[in-house]
């Protein structure tokens, strides 16, 4: 692929399904889990927790489908 060009037009492809992918698997596990924008105004420290923890599930999901396949 880097001899004919091809590369980085690839990269940039797998990026952008995997920033589509993350922004959408973050959202829905946000919903699975309840973590709402009041959640955050009442329990600031907790919303960050959870959604640190929804974050690295959805990195492990992509890095998994996406990233290394």
């Amino acid at each position: 692929m880097l001899i004919s060009g091809k590369l980085n037009s690839h990269l940039v492809e797998i990026d952008n399904r995997a920033t589509e992918m993350f922004d959408l698997i973050v959202k829905q596990l946000a919903e699975k889990e309840g973590i709402t924008e009041q959640l955050k105004a009442q329990d600031q420290m907790a919303w960050v927790g959870a959604m640190n923890s929804i974050r690295n599930q959805a990195e492990e999901i992509i890095n998994a489908e996406i990233i290394y396949t």
